[in-house]
C-alpha cells in the first residue's frame, strides 16, 4: 500500500512539473508585447528569406559602407584584389638546416 500511494505521489508531481515547464509553450501570446515582438521576428523571417541572404532593410549607403568596411579589414590584414578573405590560409613550413654537431 506505501508504495503504491509514493509512486502515485511521484507520478503526480511529475506530471505537475512536466505540465507547468510546458504550460508557457502550448498558450498564445496573451501580453501585448510579447505578441508584438514574435510579430516583429516573424516579419523579419519573411523579410531575410526575401533578401537572399543579405541585409534586410538595407539602402545602398548601407550596402556601400558595409563594402567599405570589409575592404579596409581586408587591407589591413593582408588581403587585396582577388584575394579570398573567407577562405582558411594555406601555411607551408620549411625545416631550417641544421648544422651537425661533431663530436
Amino acid at each position: 500500500m506505501a508504495v503504491s500511494l509514493m509512486k502515485s505521489l511521484n507520478l503526480a508531481a511529475a506530471t505537475s512539473r512536466n505540465f507547468s515547464v510546458l504550460a508557457p509553450a502550448m498558450t498564445k501570446a496573451t501580453d501585448p508585447i510579447q505578441a508584438l515582438f514574435v510579430e516583429k521576428i516573424k516579419e523579419y523571417d519573411t523579410k531575410s528569406k526575401a533578401a537572399g541572404g543579405k541585409m534586410v532593410d538595407a539602402t545602398k549607403e548601407t550596402e556601400a559602407g558595409l563594402q567599405a568596411e570589409l575592404d579596409k579589414v581586408a587591407k589591413a590584414y593582408g588581403g587585396g584584389a582577388g584575394v579570398d578573405m573567407s577562405a582558411f590560409p594555406q601555411f607551408s613550413f620549411q625545416d631550417p638546416e641544421v648544422e651537425p654537431i661533431k663530436l
